[in-house]
């Protein structure tokens, strides 16, 4: 099983995604590929060539933006990859907190090949996660990457024997859940928008934020994200 991302799978995780950031029992995610071969092997793109143009096709995706429903999740996503992680694989756990990667984990953007620059997310969440010289290597040349250049690049979090990935990524998961749920969303807020301010302003935002934290108005997630004076 290749998990080919198509418009089934986009339509299925836009679903549950939203359910998920209106679910306040929901503490923690864990995305996992089902079967052998790959978490996810990239787009369908049977499906997208034999769309009326590649703009339409891209403007329908985009439509549903699951990009950035997965990136506004208050739960921090912890990506467990194995076999082939390819073109939309790699821009799903892009948008995860963790990723935890098998040891025969493969990465890799086969847009490249096909002089389709990829559209959703790469260009700019992998030069935010290992820097632009090594994330120009991926988006020009398109080679694969294996597990460990994965680790060593800061791609993937850990590399573990593929029996051991998906309690890795349970482990990990019971941890985060030990922890407060309000001080886990606003630390993860903390960072993913402080990354986007200058050093001064996101000093500021973790002020507000940890204020908010011990006046009790973190356990009201969606006042402080709407409240200008809590906001960034």
């Amino acid at each position: 099983m290749l998990n080919i991302y198509n418009m089934k799978m986009r339509d299925e995780l836009f679903q549950i995604a939203g359910a998920i950031k209106d679910d306040e029992e929901v503490r923690v995610v864990i995305f996992a590929g089902a079967g052998d071969r790959a978490f996810c092997a990239g787009a369908d793109l049977t499906e997208f060539l034999t769309a009326p143009s590649p703009a339409i096709a891209r403007r329908v995706r985009w439509e549903r933006d699951l990009w950035g429903l997965l990136l506004s999740l208050r739960q921090p996503l912890i990506a467990a990859l194995h076999g082939f992680v390819l073109g939309s694989g790699i821009e799903i756990a892009l948008t995860c907190d963790f990723r935890i990667a098998s040891e025969d984990a493969r990465f890799g953007l086969p847009e490249v090949g096909l002089g389709i620059i990829p559209a959703a997310g790469a260009t700019q969440t992998l030069p935010r996660l290992i820097g632009r010289g090594p994330a120009l290597n991926m988006l020009l040349r398109g080679d694969l990457v294996d597990a460990r250049q994965a680790l060593d690049c800061g791609l993937v979090n850990r590399v573990v024997p593929r029996a051991e990935l998906v309690p890795e990524a349970q482990s990990l998961a019971r941890q985060i859940v030990s922890r407060d749920a309000s001080y886990v969303s606003l630390v993860k807020s903390a960072v993913n928008r402080g990354m986007d301010l200058p050093l001064r302003d996101g000093l500021e935002l973790e002020q507000r934020l940890f204020l908010a934290y011990f006046r009790g108005l973190s356990r009201q997630w969606p006042i402080i994200a709407r409240n200008p004076d809590l906001s960034g």
